[in-house]
């Protein structure tokens, strides 16, 4: 496919925009792209995603779906579907995504990484654990898989297992100090003095 200079051009202004949290800006440029090459896989994307940062997670799903019209195993697209139905709520069709994806790639930690947060929302704790254990395999100090992995194992009443994994966490970073006193997993251990000592 010859690439067009000026398409490029734009492509780039539209990024830069993009990058700069100007969100509504980019969107004009990928939309004056598609309005010219309506199959601009690259601009139906990053449009996509400008969407979905803007919490339109409908019209960000329209834009994926017709760039996978184009190609459906653009796994790019694919992981971006992923993340906008995971925030639209629709977790079974997200799971499903995520299945297909993992089939062939088991080790597809961006989207292992969608697959436990869906099966948290979903309040399948134990096959959430076991994919972020799959993660940390890989990376075992990755912080926000690490406090995923507390949660779950809050929710599931294995305090001392759920506190020593958030312990882990938080020497990760101190902003998991700060997500823990504010998530509802940890609720019920407010009281509890290990949890106190971790979030102080």
């Amino acid at each position: 496919m010859t690439r067009n200079p000026k398409t490029d051009s734009i492509l780039d202004e539209a990024n830069r925009l993009f990058l700069k949290g100007k969100l509504h800006e980019a969107i004009i440029y990928y939309d004056e792209i598609l309005h010219e090459n309506p199959n601009h896989i690259g601009s139906l994307n990053n449009k996509g995603y400008a969407l979905n940062k803007l919490k339109d997670y409908d019209g960000a799903i329209q834009c994926y779906d017709s760039a996978l019209k184009l190609d459906s195993g653009d796994l790019s697209v694919l992981v971006n579907k992923i993340s906008s139905l995971r925030k639209k709520g629709e977790f079974t069709e997200a799971l499903n995504y995520c299945n297909t994806i993992l089939e062939n790639n088991s080790k597809y930690n961006i989207v292992l990484y969608h697959k436990e947060r869906i099966l948290f929302s979903m309040e399948q704790f134990e096959e959430s654990i076991l994919c972020c254990n799959k993660i940390l395999d890989d990376y075992p100090r990755n912080g926000d898989v690490l406090f995923d992995k507390s949660c779950n194992l809050a929710m599931l009443s294995r305090i001392d297992d759920a506190l020593d994994t958030l312990e882990n966490a938080i020497s990760q970073g101190i902003q998991y100090k700060i997500k823990a006193k504010k998530t509802k997993s940890f609720e019920k251990l407010t009281d509890n003095q290990k949890f106190q000592k971790l979030v102080s």
